[in-house]
């Protein structure tokens, strides 16, 4: 009986352990996409609690192009390699910028949007330069390439607080309340927010570093990036990207 009990102790092992690798992996049909839901344009909640945005759109095509089901799933932003290692989730899609630091924790596809990191101030706010930071507060979404951007730019060092924030919302929520001088924020959702509220802020003259967007998955799952790559190479082809682009931003932005 004991020969036997532990036999089956063994089967339910195993059979959980498969399970583990096929729902982190995407070979059971379904991926599990994690996104920050208040980084407009790229993926957001609308007025409706509906999650939309140009990731969005861009990610369900490229399921489709895969014949795969896709589930958007709200992570923490700060830990977003630790949902990915953990395989909660099976890609990182969400305005995830590429840098040296990130491709040693994740797998990239090939860059697919060009942003840069720029400071946002009020509309009648006297600074224009980056030097104008000086002795000011500035705020930024935490473990975010904004900090890393901001953290290499000798501005850093003239700065009086660096405030951050769980998200980017929130820290545009203090800069309009006047609590902040500058937000460092993505250019792409700078420009969304400056068109939605038009006469509220402007960008300083200068940017803080150049950046390109791509797609993280789990080191180690090589068959799902190249999967993946292969549908949005089909999406650049056929002129989908293009399309989904136009929606969002007016004009084809995606890189080809």
């Amino acid at each position: 009986m004991k020969r036997q009990g532990l036999l089956v102790l063994l089967i339910v092992m195993a059979i959980a352990v498969i399970a583990g690798c096929s729902g982190s992996s995407g070979k059971d049909g379904k991926l599990v996409i994690g996104i920050d839901d208040k980084f407009a344009p790229m993926g957001f909640r609308d007025d409706n609690n509906e999650i939309v945005g140009f990731d969005i759109d861009y990610a369900k095509a490229a399921a489709e192009k895969m014949g795969k089901e896709v589930t958007f799933q709200p992570i923490d932003w700060s830990s977003k390699e630790s949902e990915l290692n953990s395989g909660r989730i099976d890609m990182i899609w969400n305005g995830y910028t590429i840098t040296d630091e990130r491709k040693e924790k994740v797998l990239f596809t090939k860059p697919y949007l060009e942003n840069s990191q720029v400071v946002v101030v009020l509309a009648d706010s006297p600074l224009t330069k980056l030097d104008d930071l000086a002795g000011k507060e500035v705020g930024l979404q935490s473990l975010s390439s904004a900090a890393d951007a901001l953290n290499s730019s000798p501005v850093k060092a003239k700065i009086a607080t660096v405030s951050e924030f769980p998200d980017n919302v929130l820290a545009l929520t203090d800069l309009k309340s006047k609590r902040l001088d500058g937000v460092v924020i993505d250019e792409v959702v700078a420009k969304y927010y400056m068109s939605k509220e038009p006469g509220t802020y402007k960008l300083l003259n200068e940017s803080l570093a150049p950046e390109q967007y791509g797609i993280g998955i789990k080191k180690g799952n090589e068959a799902l990036l190249t999967e993946l790559q292969k549908a949005l190479d089909e999406l650049s082809s056929d002129g989908k990207a293009a399309e989904i682009s136009k929606k969002w931003f007016g004009e084809n932005k995606v890189l080809n």
